[in-house]
Formats: structure tokens, sequence, C-alpha cells
């Protein structure tokens, strides 16, 4: 019997996703449960495990191409007992063969049948759970484009061109190797006023000679893009800057760092300190902790705050739920955690999502100043920077003190200079005193 391995659902609003890899071959012999293939999207990368015990008998859509959530990807086999032969004739299959191996069900599209001898990948066949409806869209869309301009169209993009009535050929592509997503056909809908902030369409490129690379952004790294853009076009955004002296904190640490490393498992670090300080300066200058929605402003009166860290393909900004209700030991903890499951891309979808202020941390990559960019549709991010000996007085001395600049990015719209200036003071009034904390002063 020949199964269908299709993208599954990944998360509210993700419509399209990226093969990553295929961790099996044609031919390979597949168990139930054992995962065949690594699908990214933008916001987390999830694995498809076989649904059946079988053969791989063919992969339609390969490793860094695009396709839809339903989709068909590749096809199984299942309970095939004579596994090196049906290695072999699959391997040893023609692309008419291949094709008459698939299910002769009408639903399912010519074009994923075999890659053609181009190099467009079969990413762009239509998904074979499109309904009569989008069939009908399908066939109206393959009229007005010639072959190779409709297998550049994505499958979110064909629904929602007809939905919206837009001619895909007047569509600027964005997607790699010059597809048609969604998106492009959203922008095209867009009043001509804010045309500019659709992306240069993709030009091909002959790579030097003396060396150089050509690779597709991930998913997650054009949804990171396309926020910050998205970031600086919407918001009107402006950053003011402070210094601290982190001595207090220093020492504080040291103290008791071999007691909380005996009790918790983990370093008290300084995160834990800063999230702290950042819920205090919010509670006092609650705008930062809001939101623009239209004309209306969205006060929140809970803290979710997102610690950006590094991941294995790329910054991720996983959310501290609640963080006012925890612990120190608990925000450590909970970090720590991050950044080690970031490092494996494990990284659950709903703990990327919501998030009301961010803190992000570039002294840990060296640097001394930058201007963060706010996350949409926060209103604020807090940039932490390296720690350096610098001079400073005291009661009327010059000493050397290990100093911090900190940086607030904020939106203009909702929040004044004088309550983001407010805000930096109170963090830095909390990390020169951390009593300040305990006893909310």
């Amino acid at each position: 019997m020949t199964v269908e391995l299709k993208v599954p659902p990944a998360g509210e609003s993700i419509t399209e996703v990226q093969i990553g890899e295929w961790l099996k071959k044609v031919g390979d012999t597949v168990r139930r449960d054992e995962n065949i293939v690594i699908i990214e999207t933008d916001k987390v990368t999830v694995e498809l495990p076989s649904p059946v015990d079988g053969v791989l008998t063919q992969i339609i859509i390969g490793n860094g191409q695009d396709a839809s959530v339903g989709d068909v990807i590749g096809y199984m086999e299942e309970g095939a007992a004579d596994t090196s032969s049906a290695a072999a004739s699959s391997s040893a299959a023609t692309p008419s063969s291949a094709a008459s191996a698939q299910p002769s069900s009408s639903s399912q599209p010519a074009a994923s049948a075999q890659p053609s001898s181009s190099s467009q990948p079969a990413a762009s066949a239509p998904s074979s759970a499109s309904s009569e409806a989008d069939d009908d869209s399908d066939n109206d869309v393959r009229d007005s484009l010639p072959p190779q301009a409709f297998a550049r169209v994505m499958p979110a993009a064909r629904r929602a061109a007809a939905e919206e009535d837009v001619d895909l050929s007047r569509v600027t592509p964005s997607g790699p190797g010059g597809r048609i997503l969604k998106e492009d056909v959203t922008r095209q809908k867009e009043p001509a006023g804010r045309a500019a902030r659709a992306p240069a369409p993709v030009v091909p490129h002959t790579p030097d000679p003396r060396g150089e690379e050509v690779v597709n952004m991930t998913p997650m790294r054009r949804t990171i893009a396309d926020r910050l853009v998205q970031s600086q076009q919407q918001m009107a955004l402006l950053t003011t800057f402070n210094e601290v002296d982190m001595s207090h904190v220093m020492e504080l640490r040291k103290s008791y760092q071999d007691t909380f490393v005996k009790k918790y498992g983990i370093k008290l670090g300084f995160m834990s300190f800063f999230v702290k300080a950042a819920i205090e300066a919010l509670k006092e200058n609650p705008s930062v902790n809001a939101e623009v929605n239209g004309r209306q402003i969205i006060y929140k009166n809970y803290y979710d705050i997102g610690v950006a860290v590094g991941g294995g393909k790329g910054l991720v900004v996983p959310v501290i739920r609640d963080a006012d209700r925890l612990s120190f030991s608990q925000v450590e903890q909970t970090i720590a955690d991050f950044g080690a499951r970031a490092q494996k891309n494990a990284i659950k979808l709903e703990e990327l999502q919501g998030g009301t202020f961010t803190i992000s941390n570039g002294g840990v990559y060296g640097s001394m100043l930058s201007t963060p960019i706010v996350n949409p549709p926060q209103s604020g991010i807090l940039g932490l920077h390296n720690i350096v000996e610098r001079p400073w007085v005291v009661n009327g001395k010059i000493e050397v003190r290990p100093i911090m600049y900190l940086a607030l990015t904020y939106d203009h719209r909702i929040v004044d200079g004088r309550e983001a200036v407010t805000f930096l003071k109170r963090i830095k009034d909390c990390i020169e005193a951390p009593a300040r904390i305990l006893i909310e002063v």
C-alpha cells in the first residue's frame, strides 16, 4: 500500500516550510515513528516521523526546497518485505516508471511526479489536498501564465491570488529561485504608498570564479529579516543610553556563587538580575510593556520577558512566562534550559510566541555599544553590553569600576523620552543596589 508523506501543520500562521534534510534515502527501510525528514519553519525545526513500517520509495521535494503545509513531499510503500528488491527497483526507476508507481487518484498532481530536466525544483507542485475550488483557481492561473512561471508559484500564493483577485503575472517574486510567495501576493494588494516595502526581486547571479557560494536563506533567517525591516518601517524607533556600575552585583555573585551552584546545579549569572530589574522598571513605566494595535494601546499587566539566545541556526528569543513570579534561581534555570535546547534546535514553537519585552545581551560577544531593534509588536528592548573596567568617580575620588553600557530602544509612538530615561535609570538603580529588587524600592 502506497502512503503519502505530507508536510504536517507546524503551528498557527505557518503555511510555508523548507525541507531541511532527508534522514533516509530512497530504498531505505523505515520503522513506524522513526524520523524520516527534518522540516524547517520560520520559528522552529520539526521532524516528520514515519506513519507506517515500510520502505521510502520516492522523494518529491528535496533538501533546501520549499513546500506548503499539506504538500506531499514523498511516498512510502507500507509493509514491503523484500527491502533489497524494493531499493533496487526504486533506484533503477525511470521518470515514467516512478510516476506510474504513484497513486492513481485524480487528486495527485502530475506536476509533482518527477522533477523536470530543468533545475526548477518540484517544491512548487500544488498540494494533493487541494479542494476542487483550488483546482479551478490553479487552472485559471495555469492558463494565464507560461508553464515555467506557473511552476514557480507556491500553492499558498495561488490560493491567495485567487481570493484577492491578484494578477500573478504582475507580482514581483521574492522567494528562492524566483518563486512567488503568499507574502508577495499580499504586498501586490497593498496601497501604492506602501509598495516600497516589497523586497527587491531575486536577480540571477553567476558566482565569481575566485570563489563564491550561493545558498538560500533558511525560513528562520527570512523571518528575522522580514521582522527587522517591519520594525524599522512601521515603528518610530529611538534609542537612549545609560551606564551602570556592576561592582555590587559582581560582589554578590562572588559571595554566593558556590552555594548557588551547589543548591541549584547552575551558576548565578547576570541575566536574572537584569530580568528582575527590568520588571521593576516596567511596573513603573507600563507603556514600555504595552503595544500599539491600530489606534489603540494594549497595556499588559503581566511580564513575559523574551531573552535572546544564540541557537544552532541563528538567534532565537524564547519567552520567560510570568517572570515576575519566578525566583532568581528559576529565572536562571529557565534561561540555561533555553540556551541548551537552542543549540539543539529544540525550542518549541509556543516558547517563541508572545512576549511583552525583550532583553538582548550582546556583551557575551564583546559588544561595547549597540542600538537593538524592537521585536514587534513589543514596544521596547533592552540591550546589554560587555563589562569593562573604566575610571569612575565615587565620593569625589576616581576609582576603577566594572562598567556596562545599557541601551533601550523603544517605540516613540507610545513611549515618551521621559519614560525611556526613567526606565533605564530604574534599571541602573536596581543593578547598582540589588537590595532594591528584593524590597521593591
